[in-house]
């Protein structure tokens, strides 16, 4: 594999489980950004929003970001906001091929169920504990920075062994 495979969506598309999967059949690295950070920071992510809040975030992800674009032939998951950032965007698709995941806002509610792991959703007090419209609302504004992917798979209806081999598919009629 020459080139990184990036995938990005919002969370609870499967990014980390598909990508890991991914990985693995591929035999290369897997690098889950959320997670990178959590390790170089040793905090968890909704500690590190807790105590520094989104924009302190957002500046570590874009240093783990630019390391990470650096390396090729590498499966990397995103956070669900990291296309928000342009310099992100152009960083990751110069190095790869960027596959948005997608999923149904119920099956989103079902993924993001349990509270205080998902901190920008979590943390929506404008809605007012309200989860669908907190994901509606989140959706609606990342649209224009998830449609900036190559490729768009849905999620959906779960089949994991498929969606790793459809991913495959594209990946090699890319770098063919």
């Amino acid at each position: 594999m020459k080139n990184n495979l990036v995938l990005i969506g919002f969370m609870g598309t499967g990014k980390t489980s598909l990508g890991k999967m991914l990985a693995n059949k591929l035999g290369c690295a897997f690098v889950d950004l959320d997670q990178k950070i959590e390790a170089d920071n040793g905090m968890s992510i909704p500690d590190i929003f807790k105590t520094y809040g989104e924009p302190h975030f957002r500046q570590l992800e874009r240093n783990a970001v630019e390391d990470v674009a650096q390396r090729r032939g590498i499966v990397i998951a995103t956070g669900g906001g990291t296309v928000k950032d342009p310099h992100n965007v152009e960083l990751l698709k110069a190095g790869g091929i960027m596959i948005c995941l997608t999923t149904s806002v119920d099956e989103l509610l079902n993924r993001t169920a349990v509270q205080g792991e998902r901190p920008v959703l979590d943390g929506r007090h404008q809605d007012h504990g309200d989860r669908r419209a907190a994901i509606e609302k989140l959706l609606d504004e990342r649209k224009q920075f998830y449609d900036q992917a190559d490729y768009k798979i849905d999620t959906t209806d779960w089949s994991p062994l498929k969606l790793v081999d459809d991913i495959i598919k594209i990946m090699r009629s890319r770098e063919a």
